[in-house]
């Protein structure tokens, strides 16, 4: 037999905890056994709703829960760091919604709580967790395009709530921060940590980004470009053009959206054999083992770093309209 299930709590009850709640059935390694609202009635009409065992009417209440291992926090980007600061002081695993932060010095702080009290603190990039990352990170470091020379990356969708969470600048919302963080983490995945961003944004009437391009600069003259919107048809996509052929991942955030990993040499296109998975149960069972003790969780201080450093260089790049070095 294997380790007991982590015993894992949502701290809100967002939208997205559908995906972890689903994950957490379909494996073997958690199990979420409490939930919080600043509502009670809500936090109790939820657990009810998914076969939850405790609810609780306020964040507090959770992190005191002696039953609850480890918290999962969706909540808004702006209340990650707090949130997450207030877990690790309770003495809880954390499991934190992408981007953690903006500002590396969150970043820092945080992990170091974490190592501090020997706890696991892990940014829930589920995409990273999903074997085709793995695939096409390996195909492109073996050399089969030649030296990637230029790396590209796009998410958008169409955003036309302004009340949406995401469209308020006041909780670090932006196309930028919620989905061109994805931009960001495969250009880094690919091309390692860059040296200089340069980035130009479109403001909404709410003040954030609503569509943002950006370049990041990396190693040997490698040129990464993102773009992602809020004001665009639904893509995703991440290229990288090799000196001697071209790759073209169609579903490289969301897998389970489904689409093919292309490989362009000359004339001839080969299709790379790519195996099903739910990214989130990959990211949950990663996360319970590095909670026991079994494997080292897959990102760490030092991706999250690394985003954090990106995405703040692209925003000031943005801001003063000059490149911003690394």
């Amino acid at each position: 037999m294997g380790p007991d299930p982590l015993r894992l709590g949502l701290l809100s009850t967002a939208r997205i905890n559908g995906s972890i709640l689903a994950a957490a059935a379909a494996g073997r390694r958690a199990a979420v056994v409490a939930v919080a609202s600043r509502d009670l009635a809500r936090a109790e009409a939820y657990a009810a709703a998914h076969g939850i065992p405790r609810a609780h009417g306020s964040y507090e209440a959770l992190l005191e829960d002696t039953e609850v291992d480890a918290v999962y926090v969706p909540l808004p980007n702006r209340l990650h760091h707090e949130w997450t600061m207030r877990a690790l002081e309770a003495g809880k695993h954390v499991l934190v919604e992408k981007p953690y932060s903006r500002r590396p010095v969150d970043v820092d702080e945080a992990f170091g709580e974490a190592d501090r009290r020997g706890l696991v603190l892990m940014e829930a990039f589920m995409y990273r967790h999903h074997p085709q990352t793995g695939i096409v990170a390996e195909f492109v470091a073996s050399g089969a395009i030649g030296e990637p020379r230029l790396l590209k990356a796009d998410f958008s969708f169409s955003l036309d709530n302004p009340e949406d969470i995401r469209a308020k600048p006041e909780l670090d919302g932006g196309s930028l921060m919620d989905v061109g963080c994805y931009c960001v983490s495969g250009l880094r995945l690919i091309g390692g940590e860059p040296r200089e961003a340069t980035g130009e944004q479109l403001l909404g009437p709410t003040g954030i980004d609503m569509s943002f391009r950006g370049a990041l600069r990396f190693a040997d003259g490698v040129v990464g470009l993102l773009h992602c919107s809020f004001e665009s048809a639904r893509t995703q996509e991440l290229e990288v053009v090799g000196e001697d052929g071209r790759l073209r991942v169609e579903a490289p955030w969301r897998p389970d959206w489904g689409g093919a990993v292309l490989v362009t040499r000359g004339d001839e296109v080969t299709t790379i054999d790519v195996p099903e998975a739910d990214s989130f149960v990959c990211a949950l069972e990663n996360f319970a083992d590095a909670i026991a003790g079994i494997s080292p969780p897959l990102l760490g201080r030092a991706d999250a770093l690394g985003q954090a450093r990106a995405i703040d260089a692209l925003y000031r790049a943005a801001g003063t309209g000059g490149p911003v070095s690394l």
